[in-house]
């Protein structure tokens, strides 16, 4: 499903809003632990000073030596106190202090000082008790962030369902137009005035602008072609009325076919592109339509007809519209490709393949196209008999796809 997959923008923006959480509770952490530290340190400080001031007031009250006083020669000391005291001593100081970390429960603050016979009295302080709290507290923050992303991922991923669902629908829209439905639109800003309104605004208008573009582009086809067909009757009647022992005469004759013929082509491709064609749907065998179909074109031995014995499948489809589209293809295959031209039937599927140089790649990428054949290789023509192969198809809810073979070759599959 859409909406758990992991790149969605929904769960990008979680992701985001879980960093930036991350990212805070470190450096509150980091700042909590900081002052923490500084404060356990100041109290191990204190501690130590104070049982250290007891200590040295003891060791000068009394004449011997107290049983529980530290008393070491310099050497003997650890070398962190003694740089302490020297730097203390610099300063003017007489107190030393060194915090010393055992890992893992090994933690203690030294204090010291150098007594009148040149000695170092010394007290620890145990600062077990403290460093425990601190890791609890440590952990009682991390435990506190976890819970928060707990919550605050979820409630990102549904604060921003309203921004996805703007976007689909937009992205939805898009789709749309391109497939061909351009009275699509994104419409209904509603209240919010953001980006995205003016995004769907602006693709609102682009549809508008090219639904517009279009049209005038269909209804400048159509007049035109319509325009050209009485004069067009006129002279293919009066070509007719020459004599056929005429070479002037039989090209002449010739052109005014190829004329007529794309004048014909125009007039579908602009009812097609108005979208006013309905199929006429009835139940066919295909494999013995399409075999009568080439039979009928009269293509010439270099065009093969291949039904698999036994396959009878019928299709819900139109006959007529079937025949014009294969009509073409095969018309394409041998205006542009090289025979032998090949038509298998399978199934509910007809393909036809040549041995020419292929479809151009413009072709396979953007469809065809009118008045484009896409590659000089493949000849010369108007691009108008794959056009209206495809609108054909478009009609029936069939696909028509276009491909190159590995071994060279251009194929058209009809998948209805």
């Amino acid at each position: 499903m859409r909406l758990f997959h992991p790149r969605a923008l929904r769960w990008k923006i979680a992701a985001l809003t879980a960093a930036a959480c991350c990212a805070v509770a470190a450096v509150i952490g980091l700042l909590v632990q900081d002052a923490n530290q500084d404060r356990l340190v100041d109290v191990g400080r204190q501690r130590a000073m104070a049982g250290l001031e007891n200590m040295e007031k003891e060791v000068r009250e009394r004449e011997e030596r107290p049983p529980n006083a530290d008393l070491r020669p310099v050497d003997q000391v650890p070398e962190p106190l003694v740089r302490d005291l020297a730097e203390q001593a610099r300063n003017g100081g007489r107190y030393g202090f060194w915090y010393q970390v055992d890992k893992p429960n090994m933690h203690w603050m030294w204090a010291a000082v150098v007594v009148d016979d040149g000695q170092v009295l010394i007290f620890r302080a145990d600062m077990q008790v403290e460093e425990r709290s601190l890791q609890l507290q440590n952990r009682s923050l991390a435990t506190s962030v976890l819970a928060a992303l707990a919550v605050v991922v979820p409630l990102a991923a549904l604060a921003t369902e309203p921004i996805v669902r703007r976007l689909g629908h937009g992205a939805r829209t898009a789709r749309a137009i391109a497939d061909g439905d351009l009275d699509a639109r994104i419409g209904r800003p509603g209240r919010a005035r953001d980006e995205i309104t003016e995004m769907s605004a602006a693709v609102d208008e682009m549809a508008a602008a090219l639904q517009r573009r279009l049209e005038n582009e269909r209804r400048f086809t159509a007049d035109v072609a319509h325009e050209l067909r009485t004069p067009l009757m006129g002279l293919v009647t009066t070509a007719g009325l020459l004599p056929d022992d005429d070479e002037v005469a039989v090209l002449l004759r010739d052109r005014v076919r190829a004329l007529n013929a794309l004048v014909e082509d125009l007039l579908e491709i602009s009812r097609l592109d108005a979208g006013v064609e309905r199929a006429a749907l009835d139940a066919v065998p295909l494999g013995e339509l399409v075999t009568d179909v080439v039979r009928r074109l009269e293509a010439g031995p270099g065009v093969t007809v291949t039904v698999p014995a036994g396959d009878a499948t019928r299709v819900e489809t139109d006959p007529r519209r079937v025949e014009r589209i294969v009509v073409n293809l095969v018309a394409n295959a041998q205006r542009h490709g090289a025979e032998p031209v090949a038509i298998s039937v399978t199934g509910d599927r007809v393909t036809v393949r040549d041995h020419g140089p292929g479809f151009p790649a413009a072709l396979l990428e953007e469809g065809p196209q009118r008045f484009r054949t896409g590659a000089s290789e493949r000849g010369r023509g108007h691009g108008l008999g794959l056009t209206v192969a495809q609108g054909q198809a478009g009609v029936l809810g069939a696909r028509l796809t276009f491909a190159n073979a590995p071994d060279g070759g251009a194929v058209a599959t009809l998948h209805l």
